[in-house]
């Protein structure tokens, strides 16, 4: 037996992977969100839906760093299956407000990009070898690809934690700041998932990282903080267009390829890639900048070390 963690599995895009992977009796699966109750409720339909007896939830609000210290503290209390899999799926996106996380970091940046940092960080002692980690980006990462949202606008990570504090944001209106927040966080989790992937290699460990880009998904919960109209499009136009409409995908179809990441046998040892649903493919020229990948992560160390 085997434990993966799934990262917003309670709805969307990681209960689909959930559903997918729960299918395989070799998995204990533990789905980490915010509210309990909503993953009390996920948990009951994967185990109706799959017959499966090995799905739980446990409570992890990425937007609070306490809360993912305890999270990782009280896994290590249990008496789980070894940890070979991590997937990095949860996400958020805000565009009429301004918000924050409880430890003062842009919500979209803590949550999409530093929470999963230090979750990461804090679980890969934990991670029985071989194991796979699994980040979820997004086209968007990509300024050379037309997707309908801004370019991603990576700088100091004191910044992308603090937009308030960047005179470049200073004429932006608050919609186009929220959509460069997630593009640029997206960007993030790519050049994270390089580094850490680097820096694992150096360490001659058989963990493999790698991100995974699911296309164009309408009916997530990305669209929580749209306006109605907006909001009602995504949720129910949108999903009836996807097999009529070239790059959109459904959530099942992107979840059953996120699983692939961790059951497949062909994979073993594929570290540091990209891929778009089913391929692999590379990611935008910026993600590669090593520079750039290094100054993230010792920022996101920075920022962490602030706040302890």
């Amino acid at each position: 037996m085997k434990t993966v963690i799934i990262t917003g599995g309670n709805s969307g895009l990681g209960y689909h992977c959930a559903q997918e992977i729960a299918q395989n009796p070799n998995w204990q699966i533990i789905i980490a969100c915010r509210n309990p109750e909503k993953g009390k409720i996920a948990v009951k339909g994967l185990q109706k839906t799959t017959n499966s007896t090995q799905v739980e939830m446990m409570q992890l609000d990425l937007a609070d760093l306490t809360s993912i210290k305890t999270f990782v503290a009280q896994l290590k209390d249990r008496s789980l299956p070894p940890l070979h899999a991590l997937v990095c799926n949860a996400g958020v996106q805000f565009i009429q407000r301004q918000t924050y996380t409880k430890n003062g970091f842009d919500m979209t940046f803590g949550v999409n990009h530093l929470g999963h940092f230090l979750l990461t960080n804090l679980l890969l002692e934990e991670l029985a070898k071989p194991a796979r980690i699994v980040f979820v980006s997004s086209d968007t990462h990509d300024s050379s690809k037309t997707t309908g949202m801004p370019a991603p606008y990576f700088r100091d990570p004191q910044l992308m934690a603090h937009p308030q504090e960047d005179p470049a944001l200073k004429d932006k209106n608050i919609g186009e700041i929220g959509r460069i927040a997630y593009t640029t966080s997206k960007l993030c989790n790519v050049l994270h998932a390089y580094e850490l992937s680097r820096r694992i290699q150096n360490r001659k460990e058989s963990i493999t990282v790698n991100v995974f880009n699911p296309g164009l998904m309408p009916g997530s919960g990305l669209a929580s903080d749209y306006t109605p109209t907006a909001k009602f499009v995504w949720n129910n136009i949108l999903p009836i267009l996807c097999r009529f409409v070239p790059n959109v995908n459904t959530m099942e179809n992107a979840g059953k390829a996120l699983a692939r990441l961790v059951l497949d046998s062909d994979l073993e040892g594929v570290t540091g890639k990209y891929f778009s649903c089913f391929e692999m493919i590379n990611s935008s020229k910026e993600s590669y900048d090593l520079s750039k990948a290094k100054e993230l992560w010792e920022g996101s160390e920075q920022l962490l070390i602030s706040n302890e």
